[in-house]
């Protein structure tokens, strides 16, 4: 096992830090790209289908262990969470013989690093951010016209283009974290795909109440870059937003779990003359309490609120289950955020019966 570690230097946040999904206005005129898209907003894009599925290869066949495990977080039968600790392999035989014996030195650069930056900072946001934006580029209708790319593939990062995009404006730190542990690891086999979403779900965990939320890895790299316009816009309607990501084969009512990551993010370029202002009172805090937060009136002070989730809070598909979360506690919240957020961190993958789990190598989670 290798025993070292990866110190970058504090890192300045430039964007949209961990708000999941949003645009840069800078790069392209938001108001031009709106009214080439309005005719569509408010309609439906794909049929509705409020039933959890199976994806990858696993919709042909679950053949293995790890096939059968992901089906159940999938089908929602089985936990998306695991506070199980894990203990590194002591001699190179027995690391040799552990798939995930390289994780725990990956896990041990992240938790230095991100320690550096402050825990549940800035860069932390970046990542979470960064995790959702490699696989939400996913599309079943991309692949049911032959076009089967990106998802979860590590073209954010390998393509050279992609994160130069307007979507991705405020990841710019995602290569300074993530180049430096690819080139020191991938000689053992470890993907830019993989550690994308390890990033992502190390720094949610990072976080106090954060949960520790299932970390497969053995996906496929790719370098080929995404279509454009599948990651929602902080202005988009309930409708458009839900539709977009029945595409992806998310539910309405992960979708709404997925969004509670906005309790740690702050804007900068929504509106630049409220550059900093977090969309939670608690950004520091993993917390259910940005659903509550949002239905206050007036709004908290300092707080900054998206319009494209203030319409997901009141739309009739949608703000039953917001009201749900926003009084359900934060086991609930946390139990629905990791079983959606595996369904996220698998798209586009197609090797799922083969994946190895690794989550016995993330830190545990933080309680307070």
């Amino acid at each position: 096992m290798i025993f070292s570690t990866i110190l970058l230097p504090l890192l300045a946040a430039r964007a949209l830090a961990g708000c999941v999904f949003a645009r840069d206005e800078h790069r392209e005129n938001p108001h031009t790209n709106l009214r080439q898209r309005t005719a569509f907003l408010d309609t439906p894009l794909y049929p509705r289908d409020e039933n959890r599925t199976l994806i990858g290869d696993l919709r042909y066949n679950i053949s293995t262990p790890i096939g059968k495990t992901i089906a159940g977080i999938l089908l929602g039968t089985e936990s998306g969470q695991s506070n199980t600790p894990g203990t590194p392999p002591t001699t190179s035989d027995a690391c040799k013989a552990d798939a995930c014996c390289i994780w725990y030195n990956i896990s041990s650069d992240l938790t230095n690093t991100y320690q550096l930056n402050a825990g549940c900072g800035d860069l932390a946001r970046q990542a979470i951010r960064a995790g959702f934006h490699d696989a939400a580029t996913w599309s079943a209708v991309h692949e049911a016209k032959g076009d089967n790319c990106c998802g979860a593939d590590g073209s954010l990062l390998l393509s050279g283009t992609e994160l130069n995009r307007a979507d991705n404006l405020g990841l710019e730190d995602m290569p300074g974290l993530l180049n430096p542990l690819y080139t020191k690891y991938k000689k053992y086999g470890v993907g830019m795909a993989d550690l994308i979403q390890y990033a992502a779900v190390h720094a949610v965990v990072t976080c106090t109440q954060g949960p520790r939320i299932r970390a497969f890895v053995g996906r496929k790299d790719s370098k080929k870059a995404a279509p454009n316009h599948l990651l929602p816009e902080p202005y988009n309607s309930a409708n458009y937003i839900i539709s977009l990501f029945q595409n992806k084969t998310i539910i309405s009512d992960d979708l709404i779990s997925l969004v509670g990551a906005h309790s740690t993010a702050k804007q900068f370029f929504v509106n630049t003359s409220l550059a900093g202002e977090p969309l939670d009172e608690t950004p520091g805090v993993w917390d259910y309490f940005y659903y509550a937060e949002l239905l206050q009136s007036p709004q908290p002070q300092g707080v900054y609120r998206l319009q494209s989730d203030v319409a997901l809070s009141a739309d009739p598909v949608t703000s039953g289950r917001w009201n749900t979360l926003a009084n359900g506690g934060q086991p609930a919240w946390n139990a629905a955020y990791s079983m959606a957020y595996v369904r996220m961190s698998l798209l586009g993958v197609d090797n799922l019966n083969y994946l190895n789990e690794c989550t016995q190598t993330l830190p545990m989670a933080e309680t307070d």
